[in-house]
């Protein structure tokens, strides 16, 4: 567990890409049904244990890195920004278009970047820890203007086929994925203005033994050619405890170093991969309800997209705006967690 600290950049712009098609839970159980004539699936049993009404997914001739590409082509548009304005970008999702190269240079090339680039990957806090390493690089000076980015295309690794009741428990948050992609703009916070806008604090922990409890192997040196390892394999139950298990000292020991209560926010976004467990771990962490900015039942898992996703929604809705504070809580396989606290 580390300990939170003070930022020195600020979220300067923020888009997201919902691809425009979608969908919904219904659809997708007939059509898991179909796929899967030796297994009778639960007729209304995904809605039910997940709230997910619909999902967006992604084109069959789209990539992440075409996700991350949209999103991060319209904010540059609308902060009249050209590509050699651009001094760094990060490329932080769980998902990828290969294994090499970083899906960053595809990013890159599709805006016509010409700056450095990396990829930054853990799961569904990818985004987040992507944000504690530009606000790094930033804080030495390195790099000015930093360009963030997540492509998540979780809909190519769903298992349709199910032979058997383990196969399906195995496979079922699969079904609660979604396709998007989301961009931020970092830039440094002005030294001299303790009220301006900046991230506050940012706070992450993490219990690795618990690592075997989801995975998608595909791809790695574990299963390089395996078509089973090309789908999502998780034990929710497990999840859950491993949670349990690594608890919720990071946002407590965040919260209480910055001298600041889950009241003092003007909307909270916490990482949804369902709708029970979202409202479980909001109960459990003691953010309010009206805090929140739920997005899952609509838009489905977004993985590291989510937390992006619910910001921009909070902002356009009119929940959130300059000088308000906002937090983004991460959850993430492996397990990890973290915190970034924000001043918009």
């Amino acid at each position: 567990m580390n300990q939170a600290r003070a930022g020195a950049a600020r979220i300067a712009g923020l888009e997201v890409y919902v691809p425009p098609a979608r969908l919904g839970t219904e659809q997708l159980e007939q059509q898991l049904a179909a796929s899967s004539p030796a297994f009778r699936v639960p007729v209304g049993l995904i809605g039910r244990l997940t709230g997910i009404r619909t999902r967006s997914v992604m084109a069959s001739t789209e990539q992440a890195s075409d996700l991350a590409a949209v999103a991060a082509a319209k904010l540059l548009a609308d902060h009249g920004l050209q590509p050699a304005d651009v001094d760094l970008l990060l490329f932080a999702s769980a998902s990828q278009d290969m294994v090499e190269p970083a899906t960053g240079h595809m990013v890159a090339a599709k805006l016509g970047l010409a700056c450095p680039v990396m990829d930054v990957k853990n799961a569904c806090n990818s985004l987040l820890n992507g944000l504690e390493v530009a606000d790094a690089l930033i804080g030495t000076g390195r790099y000015r203007r930093v360009l963030l980015v997540s492509g998540e295309s979780p809909s190519r690794a769903v298992r349709w086929s199910v032979p058997d009741q383990e196969t399906f428990a195995a496979a079922f948050p699969g079904y609660t994925m979604s396709d998007a992609g989301c961009a931020l703009l970092l830039e440094p916070a002005d030294p001299e203005d303790d009220g301006g806008s900046r991230l506050l604090g940012l706070g992450f922990s993490a219990k690795s033994s618990h690592w075997a409890v989801g995975t998608l192997a595909t791809g790695g040196s574990v299963a390089p050619r395996d078509p089973e390892a090309t789908y999502f394999n998780m034990d929710g139950e497990k999840l859950k405890d491993a949670f349990l298990d690594l608890g919720r000292g990071i946002l407590d020991e965040t919260l209480g170093g910055l001298g600041l209560t889950w009241q003092d926010f003007a909307v909270v976004c916490v990482h949804q991969v369902s709708a029970p467990y979202r409202d479980i771990f909001s109960r459990g962490a003691g953010v309010p309800q009206e805090k929140l900015v739920k997005t899952v039942e609509d838009f489905g898992n977004m993985a590291s997209v989510s937390l992006a996703l619910q910001l921009k929604l909070a902002q356009d809705l009119g929940r959130c705006g300059p000088g308000d504070l906002v937090a983004l809580v991460g959850l993430a396989g492996g397990v990890s967690l973290g915190i970034a606290v924000v001043r918009l």
